[in-house]
C-alpha cells in the first residue's frame, strides 16, 4: 500500500475553464469532438456540473473547498463509481472513495490498475496531479485493534489531502502505561485523530497532553450497553478536555478530513510520517 497521495493542484481561477475551451476546440479543429458534444462540454464545464448516468459530479468542489468531491460507495454499482472517477480524472482532480467493499474494489483495480486500495480502510484513491506533502503532522490513535477499519479510513483521508501522517494503533485506557511510551510521536502534531469505541474515554486522555485539536471519532465497537457507539459518542461529547471535539460514529472519513484541514493550515513539523503499523 503506498503511503504518497498528495494533494490536487489548485488552479487559479479561470485557469482550468482556458484550458478546457482550448483543449475541446482543438479537438474539434482536428475532427475528433462534433460541434454539437463540444457545445454540451463547455456548457457543463460553466456550470461546474458534470454529470455521468447516475451522479451530477460537482467538478467545481475543489475551487471552493480546497479539494475534489470524494465518493461514498454504497449503494452505488461499480460502473457509476467508475464513471465518476473518470469524470474527476478528466477535470485533473484526485479521486477517493470511501466503504468499497472488497468485491467493488476488485474490479476498480482491474478498471484502474493505477489506484490505490487499502482493503482495512475499505477506501481506494486515485492519484492525477502529485504534490509535495506539505502542512503539520496529523496523527492517528486507536484505542483497540477493533478500531483500525476507522482510523484507517481518517488515515487515508489525510493521506489523499497530502499531509503527513502517523497511525498510532492500541493505546486505549484499560493499559494506561501505553499511551505515554507513544507521547513523542504525537506531541507535536498539528491535529490527532482519536478513534475509540467502549466507553471513549481516550479522547480526553490525549487532549489533555497536547495543545493541538483532537477530532475523536466514536466507533460502534463494544458489547451491548455501547449501544452500536452511542455510549462512546455521548462520552466525547461530555469531554473534559476543551480541545475535543467529535464527529459522528464510524465517520473515519469526516475525522480525517477536517484534521486535513487543520494540518494543512499549520507549519511543517520535523516529526517522522508514516510510520509502519504499531499494534502496541
Amino acid at each position: 500500500m503506498s503511503h504518497g497521495t498528495q494533494p490536487q493542484k489548485r488552479c487559479l481561477p479561470g485557469e482550468f475553464m482556458s484550458d478546457r475551451i482550448s483543449e475541446l476546440l482543438e479537438q474539434v479543429q482536428r475532427g475528433l469532438l462534433a460541434v454539437p458534444d463540444a457545445a454540451r462540454l463547455l456548457q457543463q464545464a460553466d456550470s461546474g456540473i458534470a454529470g455521468t448516468s447516475a451522479a451530477q459530479v460537482d467538478v467545481d468542489r475543489l475551487q471552493r473547498c480546497g479539494y475534489a468531491e470524494v465518493v461514498y460507495a454504497p449503494g452505488k454499482t461499480t460502473d457509476a463509481i467508475a464513471d465518476v472517477f473518470r469524470v474527476l480524472i478528466e477535470h485533473g482532480q484526485n479521486c477517493l472513495a470511501t466503504r468499497v467493499p472488497a468485491e467493488q474494489a476488485a474490479e476498480l483495480l482491474q478498471l484502474f490498475p493505477e489506484a490505490v486500495h487499502n482493503p482495512t480502510a475499505r477506501t481506494i484513491r486515485i492519484e492525477v496531479q502529485p504534490a509535495e506533502t506539505a502542512g503539520g503532522l496529523v496523527a492517528v490513535i486507536t484505542a483497540g485493534t477493533s478500531d483500525l477499519p476507522v482510523a484507517e479510513e481518517a488515515l487515508e483521508t489525510a493521506r489523499w489531502m497530502g499531509c503527513p501522517t502517523d497511525l498510532i494503533v492500541d493505546v486505549g485506557v484499560a493499559g494506561p502505561h501505553r499511551l505515554p511510551a507513544q507521547r513523542a510521536r504525537f506531541e507535536q502534531a498539528a491535529a490527532i485523530v482519536v478513534v475509540a469505541g467502549m466507553e471513549g474515554a481516550l479522547p480526553s486522555v490525549v487532549g489533555g497532553c497536547v495543545a493541538c485539536p483532537v477530532i475523536a471519532v466514536p466507533t460502534s465497537v463494544g458489547y451491548g450497553a455501547s449501544f452500536g457507539g452511542i455510549a462512546a459518542l455521548l462520552g466525547m461529547l461530555n469531554s473534559c478536555s476543551a480541545n475535543v471535539t467529535v464527529v459522528n460514529i464510524d465517520a473515519g472519513f469526516k475525522g480525517g478530513y477536517v484534521a486535513g484541514l487543520i494540518a494543512r493550515a499549520a507549519r511543517p513539523t520535523n516529526r517522522p510520517t508514516d510510520r509502519p503499523t504499531d499494534e502496541g
